[in-house]
């Protein structure tokens, strides 16, 4: 029987429905502010060591919140996403002539980068995209590519040991039983492909990637049905998140996990 062929995943028939789920509510919330307290210290060493501007690329990059605050902050900043849509949105967001025209943008799969990139980056942001792509693991030769040997690379990705546990805590034992479970793809934002830790490890540290903090986005916030007590509280639940986000065992359950790492070349 003929394997199904896998294509990378665009969003551009539902963007507004990605925009909403991912980027609006607590949800988007948490996603910024563990991203943002992770990037700060990394973002302010490289501008130390550089003594300049930083050149900033951001691929598949959705709304490119952080991107483009780090553009409005004087930085060179490449935004790149398959979804036209998705960037149309994201240029949407800035009020700022001058701040829209300073930033790069690239509508195209990050396969066709090479041709429209010069140079190489003290940051690369990718950000929700390793699991919606065909072959994962090819992602990694252009980390190498394009990475400077004094940057950083921000891999944040969907971690599947989440669904599992989400799903034994709602009770959802039909799913988990299912070998054959596939999520409706038109609409739903759970990947049917996602990649471990384990296996996004093994592909950075096999091609010479030092993995530097490791963190977990919402790493109880989807767990909890019952919303009371400080989960009334939006900023405690933020400020939670945040606390917990490094800490062992629990960052190992975040929905996502953030991964800092350097190239050694």
């Amino acid at each position: 029987m003929n394997q199904p062929t896998l294509s990378d995943r665009n969003f551009d028939p539902i963007a507004d429905h990605f925009t909403d789920k991912v980027y609006g509510g607590l949800k988007g919330d948490i996603r910024l502010a563990v991203l943002k307290k992770d990037l700060s210290q990394a973002i302010n060493t490289l501008i130390s060591e550089q003594n300049r501007p930083l050149r900033i690329l951001d691929i598949g990059a959705g709304l490119a919140q952080i991107s483009i605050e780090l553009a409005d902050m004087g930085h060179e900043v490449t935004i790149n996403d398959i979804s036209i849509n998705m960037l149309n949105k994201a240029k949407e967001s800035i009020t700022e002539s001058t701040l829209l025209e300073s930033i790069r943008w690239l509508a195209c799969p990050y396969q066709q980068l090479a041709d429209k990139l010069q140079g190489e980056y003290d940051l690369i942001l990718c950000h929700a995209l390793l699991e919606w792509l065909a072959t994962p693991a090819d992602i990694i030769a252009f980390f190498q590519q394009w990475l400077s040997p004094t940057g950083k690379l921000s891999l944040c990705f969907y971690n599947p040991a989440s669904f599992i546990y989400r799903n034994l805590v709602m009770g959802n034992f039909n799913v988990l039983n299912n070998p054959n479970y596939k999520a409706d793809n038109k609409r739903s934002l759970t990947p049917n492909n996602p990649v471990s830790y384990e296996e996004v490890s093994m592909w950075l540290e096999q091609a010479g990637f030092t993995i530097e903090s490791v963190s977990g986005l919402r790493v109880f916030h989807d767990y909890s049905p019952l919303k009371r007590g400080g989960h009334t509280n939006p900023n405690a639940v933020v400020e939670m998140e945040v606390r917990y986000s490094t800490q062992e065992p629990f960052k190992w359950l975040g929905r996502y996990l953030h991964i800092l790492a350097k190239y050694e070349r």
